[in-house]
């Protein structure tokens, strides 16, 4: 381990599309989702400390309660309970930047990047990784990776994305939470179908992938919306801006996303929205290339 510490970033997830079926015996929803990954998202740094410790800064950080239940001590705990060599103490401390519970899958990406961090600064390459990601909750697997995937059955099961285009995203969010587990509920009233598209190989340009993304949906969407009416505002205010060819929201909200046609039009976007909403967290992200 480095003496000054290693860095590793969590990747925010945005759902391009997301559909959800009826939940199975277990109460597990099967879903369908064309994952990426942007270039905005928390940080986790590893540290050498006199005992095992945690802490979290940041601009969201006030939004989390504390170590007991947040995952990248699920993480640590789990991954040093494989471990049979002595491990000298460390800290791990979170850089919190993303919204909380805001479908982006937060918690899920500072958990996988830990199991990253602590694998290489630890030189423990040979645990379970992902057994172990599965473990913590059903996006960390696809977060382990942080690479554009095709998900299903419980988000676990994964096929290799088609090829992408850079994207250009506005994510949006309107500073309030929505809890996954009530969405769900909601949504139970009148549920849909985990149905995976004809997925081209590669999509060659913004254009082709909007079109493909217009004839999809989130299926989460309107649960999380009388739930959370804030959450139609944002999709509402992305969806009159001329930048913004399609806007959807991701995960189970409340940030919402619009994809744009190139660079430029997505930096306009994201600064007018921001100064006409300060109270709102929006940026410009960037999903790279996915040849």
């Amino acid at each position: 381990m480095r003496p000054d510490g290693a860095r590793e970033a969590a990747p925010a997830k945005v759902n391009l599309f997301l559909h959800v079926g009826p939940p199975a015996d277990d109460g597990y929803h099967p879903i369908a989702s064309l994952m990426v990954f942007a270039d905005v998202g928390d940080v986790v740094t590893l540290r050498p400390a006199p005992r095992m410790a945690f802490s979290i800064s940041g601009p969201f950080a006030g939004a989390l309660d504390g170590a007991a239940d947040n995952l990248v001590v699920g993480a640590r705990d789990r991954l040093l309970a494989r471990v049979s060599q002595s491990i000298a103490p460390f800290a791990l401390d979170l850089e919190k930047n993303l919204p909380v519970a805001a479908g982006l899958g937060g918690g899920s990406a500072d958990a996988a990047a830990s199991l990253r961090l602590m694998a290489r600064a630890l030189r423990l390459e040979n645990q379970p990784l992902a057994e172990i990601a599965g473990s913590l909750g059903a996006d960390v697997p696809a977060c382990l990776h942080s690479r554009a995937v095709i998900a299903a059955g419980r988000g676990d099961v994964f096929a290799a994305a088609p090829g992408l285009p850079r994207l250009d995203l506005v994510v949006a969010n309107p500073g309030v939470g929505s809890s996954t587990a009530e969405v769900y509920r909601a949504y139970d009233r009148s549920v849909r179908t985990a149905d995976l598209p004809r997925t081209p190989a590669r999509f060659t340009d913004v254009a082709m992938v909007r079109a493909f993304l217009a004839g999809l949906r989130n299926d989460l969407e309107t649960p999380a919306i009388s739930l959370q009416p804030r959450i139609g505002e944002v999709l509402q205010a992305l969806r009159s801006q001329a930048e913004a060819l399609l806007a959807r929201m991701s995960g189970s909200g409340a940030s919402c996303f619009a994809l744009c046609a190139s660079a430029a039009d997505a930096a306009r976007l994201a600064d007018r929205l921001a100064r006409r909403e300060p109270g709102w967290w929006v940026r410009h992200a960037i999903v790279e290339a996915n040849p």
